[in-house]
């Protein structure tokens, strides 16, 4: 691939929460019905399409609570961009759909009103790792992307309208159960409509909007079946933003896995992103306590009750080498008014720091790469240079209560495939830090509801 960025991908709009949206009417009842473009980007692919289509490695199978997972761009992937983009053009591209996301967060902590379709206001966005999860009886397999920050399930159902070809066929399901307006999980779904007794939505998805019916069935990840499992039945679809085969939400709210699956995972699970250059481009997934690792620091897991859903933890400091950078506490700080604050989010590729420290942080890095090197931008990134810079890249580590994430370069710079240009891959956010995808890649983190922590330790699984 000539020319190409390191990451090979393409993505459209990342972020969005389910809000109500005149652009879709309340959908009929499900049984009178006969997914976004997949963003090609970071995707966590745990397991194949079609076995005869894909190489032996990709043909192996999960076990027990752990999944495999694959990169959207590696010969496993059915996602895969068919035409390479050029580096700048995919940088620019992921830079566009980054910033989308960065705009719904931030969005959540300036006061703007939105309405969750779960208890606890999640966000449905786009993520940027999916999962191979079989629904139904007899199961049919769907490749659904993983998110952090989302809590509902949503699954195109067959006779969408809007979404792609791969959808769940319902009718095939013997297992299958439209709910009705009166059952508890619709009450749970704040923004649902009754039309006759089904219990439908409307919400938006990045630039996408959808209607769907709540539904139940049995949902199998690994060799792991959860019956009776809750999710939004995808009847029609208006945009490009919907992941092609449904979204999995791993965050805190009463519809997400971790709440529907309670028993069976004790609300605990871990990833490990691979890195963007791995030639395979694998990584693990593990739910529940048992095999997680045992040498890990751990930071405390806090709550801001303005976002339940997400993960935030206490960001107090950043070193660029040896250095602590001098930051104001109050570029860090909690807020339970506005939802300001630090969170670990698995679908945003660049980290994003608001303004006061990224600009302490840009500027130290700067120093350190010394006054001889070239800086230039490109897009969204105001740090990048045309030189080669590989001796004076300082290292750089955020640090948590309790707990550090120790980066190296492939963490926090980006590179051309011909390495004419490096870019210090994160940038400004006006009201949010967001810890995203890129800069945890080759860590353990491992989101510990039941002892409300979270915890990091350095591992390649690329």
């Amino acid at each position: 691939m000539t020319t190409s960025f390191v990451y090979i991908y393409t993505l459209p709009s990342f972020l969005s929460r389910s809000t109500p949206t005149p652009h879709c009417h309340p959908p009929p009842p499900l049984m009178e019905l006969t997914h976004r473009r997949l963003p090609l980007l970071l995707v966590l692919l745990l397991s194949v399409v079609s076995a005869h289509s894909l190489n032996p490695t990709c043909n192996s199978d999960d076990h027990d609570s752990t999944l495999k997972v694959f990169h959207v761009s590696s010969p496993c992937s059915p996602f895969r961009p068919k035409t390479p983009l050029s580096w700048a053009d995919t940088v620019l591209q992921m830079q566009s759909d980054d910033q989308t996301r960065l705009s719904y967060l931030s969005s959540l902590v300036t006061g703007r009103s939105f309405v969750p379709i779960g208890s606890g206001r999640q966000i449905v966005q786009s993520p940027t790792y999916i999962v191979k999860a079989k629904i139904g009886t007899p199961a049919q397999t769907l490749l659904m992307a993983l998110d952090t920050s989302t809590d509902m399930a949503m699954v195109p159902c067959s006779g969408c309208v809007g979404c792609a070809s791969k959808a769940f066929a319902f009718a095939k399901s013997t297992t299958f159960t439209s709910l009705n307006c009166g059952t508890a999980q619709c009450k749970q779904v704040q923004n649902s409509n009754c039309l006759g007794t089904a219990c439908s939505m409307n919400m938006t998805y990045g630039i996408s909007s959808i209607a769907a019916n709540l539904a139940q069935d049995n949902l199998t990840l690994a060799t792991d079946s959860i019956n009776g499992y809750s999710f939004g039945c995808i009847q029609k679809a208006i945009g490009s933003s919907l992941p092609a085969q449904g979204v999995l939400g791993l965050g805190r709210g009463s519809m997400s896995l971790l709440s529907q699956s309670k028993n069976l995972y004790k609300s605990t699970f871990s990833y490990c992103l691979p890195s963007f250059k791995s030639p395979k481009f694998s990584g693990t997934l593990r739910l529940g306590p048992i095999g997680q690792p045992k040498n890990i620091k751990f930071t405390p897991l806090l709550t801001n009750p303005r976002r339940p859903s997400l993960y935030y933890v206490k960001l107090i400091g950043i070193k660029v080498g040896p250095k602590l950078v001098n930051i104001p506490p109050t570029a860090f700080a909690l807020n339970t008014n506005n939802g300001a604050g630090t969170i670990v989010d698995s679908g945003t590729i660049f980290t994003r720091l608001v303004t006061p420290a990224y600009t302490a942080v840009r500027d130290e890095f700067r120093r350190r790469m010394g006054k001889k090197t070239v800086v230039t931008s490109l897009g969204g990134f105001d740090t990048c240079y045309t030189v080669p810079i590989g001796k004076q890249v300082p290292t750089m580590t955020f640090m948590f209560e309790g707990a550090d994430l120790s980066m190296k370069q492939e963490n926090f710079l980006i590179y051309s495939s011909t390495g004419g240009t490096t870019c210090l891959a994160m940038s400004a956010s006006p009201s949010l830090n967001v810890i995203a995808n890129m800069q945890q890649q080759n860590h353990r983190i491992l989101f510990d509801l039941p002892n409300s922590r979270i915890g990091i330790s350095a591992e390649s699984c690329s």
